[in-house]
């Protein structure tokens, strides 16, 4: 029976690597989570949330799903969002989209994908969305585009959700951010979509 050996050999060393720099660490680790941020991202392999934003383990409350889509029927995502906000009481919450997006280009495509196309028509609403913004534009350029504008959908619906709304009803100190990152060059970019209060989202509706 194959145990994926080598993973837990790559385990160990990780582990060993940790602790002979910092002894403590582990200890420390397990008695307490207690991240400021939390992160909603894709599931892409390339784009691991700790890593690209250089923190450690504990640092950052993580959820991942295909194309960082956050959806109103989701239990799973509403969930991390009410634990985060409501238990561990982070003061961030980032939605982080990717260039490259497969999912992206997967909503972009005229063909059945099977199941996963149940989940890619949030996405395609987003492109009837914004038609006007994407028609006319090259596949790559149109691609990037709703990249982005996924982003700015889902800081939306993020800001939408009874749990943030509760939250800045009550008061708390709570931002939700839409960033975007490169796997070409590693860069994260700031889609100036920072909202800190209802009223501030009522007046980024009504800019745009």
């Amino acid at each position: 029976m194959k145990t994926l050996k080598y993973l837990f050999d790559r385990n160990l060393a990780w582990a060993n690597a940790i602790k002979e720099e910092n002894p403590g660490f582990f200890e420390a680790l397990s008695k307490q989570q207690d991240p400021e941020y939390l992160w909603i991202g894709c599931s892409d392999s390339r784009v691991p949330a700790n890593q690209i934003v250089n923190l450690p383990p504990g640092e950052v409350f993580v959820h991942r799903n295909i194309a960082n889509v956050v959806v109103h029927t989701d239990l799973n995502c509403l969930s991390v969002i009410q634990f985060a906000v409501e238990v561990i009481k982070v003061k961030h919450i980032i939605v982080c989209g990717h260039y490259g997006c497969g999912g992206i280009k997967a909503a972009m495509e005229n063909h059945e994908h099977g199941l996963i196309d149940n989940w890619l028509r949030h996405i395609k609403d987003v492109v009837r969305f914004n038609a006007e913004k994407l028609e006319g534009l090259e596949f790559d350029d149109r691609h990037d585009l709703l990249c982005e504008l996924n982003v700015i959908e889902q800081v939306a619906n993020v800001c939408n959700t009874t749990t943030v709304q509760r939250a800045w009803k009550n008061g708390a100190e709570l931002s939700v951010h839409g960033w975007i990152y490169s796997i070409r060059n590693g860069i994260i970019k700031d889609l100036d979509m920072c909202i800190t209060s209802n009223e501030q989202l009522t007046k980024k509706k009504v800019q745009e």
